[in-house]
C-alpha cells in the first residue's frame, strides 16, 4: 500500500522533452545563463536575510529598515523599522526621469474604447482619488471594498488606498451579492467603490444592483463611490452614494504618500468561499512589494520597452501582484483589457497582442485549453511576432497544452514561464528563470532564489526523486501572508499545523532527478484507487494528450471494490461529439500513457466544465455529480450555472 511506504501520492506521468533557453534570449536576459542563476541561488541559500535585504533595497524607502526579518513561528515580520509606501513605489519614484511620460496603463474596453495613462497621468489620478477618499472619511487603517470591472479606475482605487494607508479588499466583479456581503462584513469596510456596471460578452453586468443588495446586510459601509462605466440607469441612495465623476476630478492632484511601517497592511484578499467562511489573506507592504518586484525582474525578464499583459482580473491575486503592484513598481507598461476573450469573436486576445505589440503574455491554462478547443485558425489570422516570453498561471498546465502554447502562440521561439504560487504566497515561488533554466512541458521547474520549497511525506520527510508527496516551504519568504484577517488561530491551523515546522501549500507535487517540481494538484483532489493515491492532474494530462481532447477533469467516486473509481469529464476539440467507441479508445490511451491503475471507470463527454470566475475547474462539484449527490453547496463562485444543469441532464 502506498501509504504504508510513507508516500502520499503516486506519480505515474513521464515527460522527457526539454527546451533550452534560446541563445539570443540568454544574451539579453536579466539573469543570463545557469552560472549566474546558480550564484544567485547560492547567495540566497547561504544568507537568506542578507539576500532579501539586498532585494528590498531595490525599492524606495522613506526610512531604512534596521532588521530584515523577525520570525516568531509561524508569524513573520519583514524589514523591521522601515518606512515605505506602495503607491509611491509604483508611481512617484518613476516621475523623476523619462518614465514620467511613459505609458503605465494601456487599457481597452470590451466595446473597443481605449485609454492610455502615462505614469504622470496615473499619479495625478491616484492623488485625486486619494483626496476624494479622505473627503469621504477614509483614514489610515480603514478598510475599503472595491467591486469593479477591469477599468483603470479599479487600479487607481487600489493605489489611492495604498497612498493614504487604507487597506483595500478587492472583490471580483463576477461574484454574487451574497459573496460580496460576506467579504465586506468580515473586513468591516467603511467605503465601497464600484461602478454602474461592466461589459461581458456584449452585455451589461449590473454591479451596482449587487452592491445595493449586499449593503442591506453591511452596516459598516458609510459611503459608496460609483464610477460611470456603461451609462445604465441605476439607483443612487441619497447620503450614501457618490458619483466618481462628481467628487474625484475636482480634487487636488497633490497628495503626499503616507510614510507607513513596512509591516502595515496593504490589502486583504478573500480566498474562495466554497466551504465555510471566506479567509481574508492579509499582505503587508514591504515584504509583498519586494517579492512582486523581484519576480517581475527574474521571471518576466522585464525590459523598459516591453508591453506586458497579464490577462487576470485584479479581483484575483494574480491581478494584484502582476497587473498592478509588481509591474508598476518595476516601471512597466501594462496592458489591461476589460472583457471576454471571445467577444466579438474568438480571436480577441490575438487581435490585442497584434494591435499593441505585446511582448510578454501571461495567462491561465484553462484559457489556453479553451483556445485549443476553438482551433488554430483564429490565431493564424494575426501577427504575434512581437511576443518574446509566454507565461502560465493558476493551476498546473498539462504538457500537451504547454506544447500547443509554445508552438502555436510562441512560434517555437518564446520561452514559457510556468509559474506556481498562491494567494497566500503573494508572488511567484516556483518558476523557470527564462534566461537560465531549460524548460520541460508541464513542470514549473525550480524554486526561485530564496524560496525553500520541498516535497515531503506527511511526516515531513523528503521523498525520493520521482515520488509524489506534499509541497511545503521550509523558510519564510517576503511575499507570504502575515495572517488571516482578525483570525490568527485560523492562520496557524490552515497553513502551519499539518506538517511540523513548514508552510503546507495544500498541493501535491513530485521532484524529478533534475530537481524540477511537477505540481500534481490539490491533495484534496487525489483519487484513492485500490490503496494507490493518484493525482488528478496526471490522469487529466494523459487524456488531453489524445488528439481529440481539449480539456478534461477527473474525480473519484465511491466504489465498493476499489475504494474510489476514476470518473473523467471530457470536452472534445472543435465541438465534436463523443461515443462509446471513443470512450474505450480514451481508456486505452490512459492505460498506455500512465498505466492500468489510472484507467477511467467512467467517461462523460461535456461541452463545458464547471469553473470559477478565475477559470479553475470546480472539482468539488464534479465529485458530487459523479457520486449522485444532489446537495452541491455554495456555487457563488461558479461562472456559469447552466453548466451544472447540462451535466445533470446528461446524467439522467
Amino acid at each position: 500500500m502506498a501509504s504504508d511506504a510513507g508516500i502520499d501520492i503516486e506519480s505515474l506521468l513521464s515527460e522527457a522533452r526539454s527546451f533550452a533557453p534560446p541563445d539570443d534570449f540568454v544574451a539579453h536576459a536579466n539573469v543570463h545563463g545557469r552560472a549566474e542563476y546558480d550564484a544567485l541561488c547560492k547567495r540566497a541559500a547561504d544568507d537568506p536575510e542578507a539576500f532579501w535585504g539586498e532585494c528590498a533595497r531595490n525599492l524606495d524607502w522613506f526610512a531604512p529598515f534596521s532588521k530584515v526579518l523577525d520570525w516568531q513561528f509561524p508569524f513573520a515580520k519583514w524589514f523591521i523599522g522601515g518606512k515605505i509606501n506602495a503607491a509611491y513605489n509604483c508611481l512617484d519614484r518613476h516621475l523623476k526621469g523619462p518614465r514620467r511620460n511613459k505609458a503605465a496603463i494601456i487599457w481597452e474596453g470590451e466595446p473597443g474604447d481605449s485609454r492610455v495613462l502615462t505614469y504622470q497621468m496615473l499619479a495625478d489620478e491616484v492623488a485625486r482619488a486619494a483626496n476624494a477618499l479622505k473627503e469621504l472619511g477614509v483614514k489610515d487603517g480603514d478598510r475599503v471594498a472595491i467591486y469593479m470591472p477591469l477599468v483603470p479606475e479599479a487600479a487607481i482605487a487600489m493605489l489611492a488606498c495604498a497612498r493614504i494607508g487604507a487597506i483595500h479588499s478587492v472583490v471580483f466583479g463576477g461574484f454574487s451579492a451574497e459573496a460580496l456581503a460576506d467579504r465586506i462584513i468580515d473586513a468591516e469596510a467603511k467605503v465601497c467603490i464600484t461602478a454602474d456596471g461592466g461589459w461581458r460578452r456584449g452585455a451589461h453586468v449590473d454591479l451596482k444592483a449587487n452592491v445595493d443588495e449586499a449593503l442591506a446586510k453591511c452596516p459598516s459601509v458609510e459611503k459608496t463611490l460609483v464610477v460611470r462605466r456603461v451609462g445604465s440607469d441605476i439607483k443612487m441612495k441619497s447620503g450614501r452614494d457618490v458619483w466618481w465623476h462628481e467628487i474625484v476630478p475636482r480634487q487636488s492632484a497633490q497628495c503626499a504618500a503616507a510614510e507607513l511601517d513596512s509591516t502595515h497592511p496593504l490589502y486583504t484578499l478573500y480566498t474562495s468561499g466554497t466551504t465555510g467562511k471566506p479567509k481574508g489573506v492579509l499582505h503587508t507592504i514591504g515584504g509583498y512589494l519586494t517579492h512582486t518586484l523581484m519576480t517581475m525582474k527574474w521571471v518576466f525578464d522585464l525590459k523598459d520597452d516591453d508591453i506586458y499583459w497579464c490577462t487576470a482580473d485584479i479581483g484575483w491575486v494574480t491581478g494584484h501582484s502582476y497587473t498592478v503592484y509588481g509591474p508598476l513598481a518595476a516601471g512597466a507598461t501594462v496592458l489591461m483589457y476589460e472583457g471576454a476573450p471571445n467577444h466579438p469573436e474568438n480571436d480577441r486576445f490575438w487581435r490585442l497582442i497584434e494591435k499593441y505589440r505585446v511582448s510578454i503574455f501571461y495567462t491561465a491554462p484553462t484559457a489556453i485549453r479553451t483556445f485549443i478547443k476553438w482551433g488554430d485558425s483564429w490565431v493564424k489570422k494575426h501577427d504575434l511576432s512581437s511576443l518574446r516570453l509566454l507565461g502560465s498561471v493558476g493551476e498546473p498546465i498539462n504538457p500537451e497544452a504547454w506544447m500547443w502554447y509554445r508552438k502555436t502562440i510562441g512560434a517555437d521561439r518564446c520561452p514559457i514561464v510556468d509559474t506556481w504560487w498562491q494567494t497566500e504566497t503573494g508572488g511567484i515561488m516556483i518558476s523557470p528563470v527564462p534566461g537560465a533554466i531549460p524548460t520541460k512541458p508541464g513542470s514549473a521547474t525550480r524554486p526561485l532564489p530564496g524560496v525553500a520549497a520541498e516535497v515531503v511525506t506527511r511526516e515531513g520527510k523528503p521523498v525520493e526523486a520521482g515520488q509524489g508527496g506534499m509541497l511545503v516551504v521550509r523558510r519564510p519568504w517576503p511575499g507570504m501572508l502575515s495572517t488571516i484577517f482578525r483570525d490568527p488561530d485560523r492562520y496557524k491551523s490552515s497553513y502551519f499545523s499539518q506538517i511540523e515546522g513548514c508552510y503546507f501549500t495544500g498541493d501535491g507535487a513530485r521532484r524529478d532527478a533534475d530537481g524540477y517540481f511537477w505540481i500534481m494538484g490539490r491533495v484534496d483532489d487525489v483519487i484513492n484507487v485500490s490503496g494507490h493515491r493518484l493525482g488528478t492532474m496526471e490522469i487529466e494530462s494523459a487524456l488531453v494528450s489524445h488528439a481529440t481532447v481539449a480539456e478534461a477533469a477527473c474525480v473519484g467516486r465511491p466504489d465498493e471494490m476499489k475504494g474510489q473509481a476514476v470518473v473523467a469529464f471530457v470536452t472534445l476539440e472543435g465541438g465534436r461529439h463523443g461515443d462509446d467507441k471513443l470512450k474505450e479508445e480514451l481508456r486505452k490511451h490512459v492505460v498506455k500513457e500512465i498505466g492500468a491503475l489510472a484507467r477511467p471507470e467512467e467517461i462523460r463527454f461535456t461541452e463545458a466544465l464547471p469553473k470559477t470566475r478565475s477559470g479553475k475547474i470546480m472539482r468539488r462539484l464534479l465529485r458530487q455529480i459523479a457520486s449522485g449527490d444532489e446537495t452541491l453547496g455554495d456555487t457563488s463562485t461558479l461562472e456559469d450555472l447552466s453548466v451544472l444543469a447540462r451535466l445533470r441532464d446528461d446524467e439522467e
